[in-house]
């Protein structure tokens, strides 16, 4: 986000100046010139990551403003909070159609009120005239060679994921006319998907107790593979222990609510692994959090991430989580 004095005074500076310009407090330069300029804590690793938010594909036209500022940094957070780290510093590219004031001031409060809740500056970015897309890149710091990955599983590790999935999902799934929840039932679950709550704290807990992590950005088995990919091995997951809000509790055996629950996306929980002799820290870590954190499988031989039902056997399941291009 370039406001230099040297450029002539436009609608697209005045945007950023009025909206995204604040004293950085975490950086030696911020909004203003060319480039910020960031110093990394001694003893510490540089963490980045990417997402982008695009109209009609990522979020509905008429979502909330305010909320769709939330999530723009919240979806990036996830992804810090996976790797154990703090975050720091963010980047935002915007294409608008328009100048939109009102639209602004909400995007802009609901970004700023996470950033201020974890500490991010806001250092740089770019406007520009364009579908509605949103593009953040988030930054932050890890303690060198203590960042969590997805290449750490090991055989023998225990699954375990925290919150409840697939209430995104179903919100999403409601508003096509693909699945019928109650009013009431969709009001939660919409709150799920517009407001997702990134878990920094717990993963910076994890660091010193789980061998690998994930965001749930795209899905619990898209994502769980990922880490099995990484880490050459398979995983196997119960099905039962799986853990859902109580609106889908009743409906898990429906098949478009078992997508929700395990191929559904943007949950923004974490899915992570970790020794059995870590299960009761990690419980007492839930009960420290007030953060549900379940049990719901291995870490096994193989390469590929296996289902249970009930009674033991393998669930056949079509879609294994949310691809862009499919």
């Amino acid at each position: 986000m370039d406001s230099s004095s040297r450029r002539p005074p436009s609608p697209e500076f005045d945007l950023i100046s009025r909206y995204f310009t604040r004293a950085p407090r975490h950086a030696r330069l911020g909004v203003g010139d060319d480039a910020s300029l960031l110093s990394v804590t001694p003893g510490n690793e540089l963490v980045a990551s990417t997402d982008m938010l695009v109209e009609g594909v990522h979020f509905f036209v008429d979502v909330d403003p305010q909320a769709l500022g939330h999530k723009a940094l919240a979806v990036n957070l996830s992804d810090i909070a996976a790797m154990g780290a703090i975050p720091r510093w963010a980047m935002l590219a915007l294409a608008l159609p328009e100048i939109d004031a009102q639209w602004l001031e909400g995007f802009s409060r609901g970004f700023f009120a996470l950033a201020d809740k974890h500490g991010v500056d806001l250092v740089g970015g770019d406007t520009t005239r364009g579908p509605r897309n949103i593009c953040v890149q988030i930054m932050g710091e890890v303690g060198q060679g203590k960042a969590l990955r997805r290449d750490g599983a090991k055989i023998g590790d225990d699954i375990w994921v925290s919150g409840q999935l697939g209430d995104a999902a179903a919100a999403v799934a409601h508003r096509r006319g693909k699945l019928n929840l109650e009013q009431t039932a969709f009001d939660r679950c919409r709150v799920r998907l517009d407001w997702p709550t990134p878990r920094i704290t717990l993963g910076l807990e994890l660091v010193a107790l789980a061998h690998s992590a994930i965001d749930l950005s795209d899905g619990l088995l898209g994502d769980l593979g990922h880490i099995c990919e990484r880490s050459g091995v398979g995983a196997r997951v119960e099905y039962a222990a799986v853990p859902c809000s109580a609106d889908l509790r009743t409906l898990r055996d429906q098949p478009r609510v078992r997508r929700a629950i395990l191929a559904g996306g943007d949950d923004y929980e974490l899915c992570f692994t970790a020794a059995p002799a870590r299960a009761s820290a990690i419980e007492s870590l839930a009960a420290t959090l007030d953060l549900a954190l379940a049990r719901i499988g291995r870490v096994v031989e193989g390469n590929a991430v296996v289902v249970m039902d009930a009674a033991g056997e393998p669930l056949q399941l079509e879609e294994r989580g949310f691809d862009h291009f499919r």
